[in-house]
């Protein structure tokens, strides 16, 4: 009975992981980050999951260094970053919808701090990562 619990629980959060680190492609977060985990965890269960665990972690360490390669991609990164935690922080206060705003004022900024909240969260994890990246990826040597 415990290990059918365990089964379900991983496969479980291993489908969200992917879940949310397919969607995390397109919108704000470390998509294959989560993407990784997932099949991580989905690799404990699936061998389908466990073949492709390593092309899925060679996309995520690839993207990981390409993005602290140059001072501009870390500039921006950083940029990026800062604009999430304060794009969150301004959704979670709810300001009231500005004069340009064509729809009904109640659906401007819709969410209120749950939305500001994951923003916020996935900005931390975003900064998270570009430390993590240039610490472990940037190359430090001058080239000749």
């Amino acid at each position: 009975m415990k290990s059918a619990a365990k089964r379900i629980l991983l496969e479980t959060l291993g489908w969200i992981l992917v879940l949310v680190g397919i969607a995390a492609l397109l919108l704000p977060g470390p998509g294959l980050l989560a993407l990784f985990a997932g099949v991580a965890l989905l690799a404990t269960q699936y061998e389908w999951a466990e073949r492709r665990l390593e092309s899925v972690k060679k996309a995520a360490l690839r993207t990981a260094a390409d993005s602290v390669r140059t001072w501009p991609r870390i500039l921006m990164s950083s940029v990026g970053v800062v604009w999430l935690v304060a794009l969150g922080i301004y959704w979670g206060h709810s300001p009231p919808a500005p004069t340009w705003w064509p729809i009904d004022d109640r659906w401007w900024l819709m969410g209120g701090w749950g939305t500001g909240a994951t923003l916020v969260g996935s900005g931390i994890i975003a900064g998270v990562m570009v430390v993590y990246s240039y610490v472990h990826f940037r190359e430090t040597r001058e080239r000749p």
